[in-house]
């Protein structure tokens, strides 16, 4: 699979990005994707109902591990959606809102960078598309199909009537330029 990544905004101020730092991002995600998609994998064929602990072996991984890249690495690392089920997943800056829309519009479109600011603090922020696999559908499927631990537990969910090849959503990893230069400063 080719992925195709571009550079939003590709001035003089991208001098100062560590391409280390960069590249260490871009790897975590693919390694979180394919957890996402490994994970999601062992839905297939099966004939039960998904239940809420199904969600915790298959779901929960993907947001512990992301919580982990942001910890380990001073990273911000979140699972962004449009149709999201989990408020905290929703679009968190108009940017945000505008690389979901980018994803919709270039379905070949696997990830990008720009610069950004999050908090006041300014940075780089990698942005890479989710989509639904088959799997996804025991849960993300029809509306009224939603196994029913998830029509009690997200009475708000808007994360439903997806169809296999579907923007789900992206993963969006935020750097620090202050962690840049750290890097950059510890790195031969």
């Amino acid at each position: 699979m080719a992925i195709a990544l571009i550079l939003l905004q590709p001035t003089s101020a991208w001098a100062d990005v560590n391409p280390t730092e960069l590249a260490k991002a871009v790897q975590a995600i693919e390694q979180l994707d394919m957890l996402r998609s490994g994970l999601a994998s062992t839905l297939e064929g099966q004939t039960e109902v998904p239940t809420k602990e199904t969600m915790k072996e298959v779901c929960r991984p993907v947001g512990m591990k992301a919580m982990e890249l942001s910890k380990e690495n001073g990273w911000q690392v979140k699972q962004i959606a449009t149709k999201y089920r989990n408020p905290a997943h929703s679009p968190d800056t108009p940017h945000s809102r505008m690389a979901l829309a980018q994803f919709e519009q270039q379905p070949e479109l696997m990830g990008f960078w720009e610069k950004a600011t999050i908090d006041d603090q300014v940075g780089n922020r990698y942005y890479r598309r989710i989509n639904v696999e088959a799997s996804c559908l025991a849960c993300h499927g029809q509306q009224n199909r939603r196994p029913q631990f998830v029509k009690d537990g997200y009475p708000q969910d808007l994360a439903y009537d997806f169809n296999v090849g579907d923007l789900r959503g992206m993963y969006a990893v935020f750097i620090p330029e202050v962690q840049q230069s750290i890097q950059s400063a510890i790195s031969p």
